[in-house]
């Protein structure tokens, strides 16, 4: 799952992971990624922090409390590299935290890796 308000992102996010066999559900903001969780529990979710309505941090820690979903890997993508926001991120129980602009041949490297190991 690819979660951005920005649909330029969503659109990179999607053809990225397309291009790289998985199937694509994108949201437009957290709001959009919770319902679409309950209903059809993703392998992976690309989580941008800063949205309208329900933001990242919100997403991630709903997600982390709930014991349907708190083994699904989450990738944070931000503007945001402040340490304290790493950190923050770690906290809260997500696998990685990238910062935009990103490496997309990195991103789907990682992508590849935690959905592999979350598999196994």
């Amino acid at each position: 799952m690819a979660v951005d308000d920005d649909h330029v992102i969503r659109g990179l996010l999607e053809v990225n992971l397309e291009m790289e066999g998985h199937d694509v559900v994108t949201a437009v903001d957290g709001r959009d990624a919770l319902e679409k969780v309950q209903t059809d529990p993703p392998d992976l979710i690309l989580l941008d922090v800063m949205m309208p309505n329900v933001n990242g941090w919100q997403v991630a820690e709903t997600l982390k409390q709930d014991p349907r979903t708190r083994t699904i890997p989450i990738i944070f993508l931000s503007a945001r590299a402040m340490e304290a926001d790493v950190r923050k991120g770690t906290d809260l129980g997500v696998q990685a935290y990238v910062t935009k602009p990103f490496d997309p041949i990195d991103l789907m490297e990682l992508v590849n890796r935690l959905i592999a190991e979350h598999a196994a």
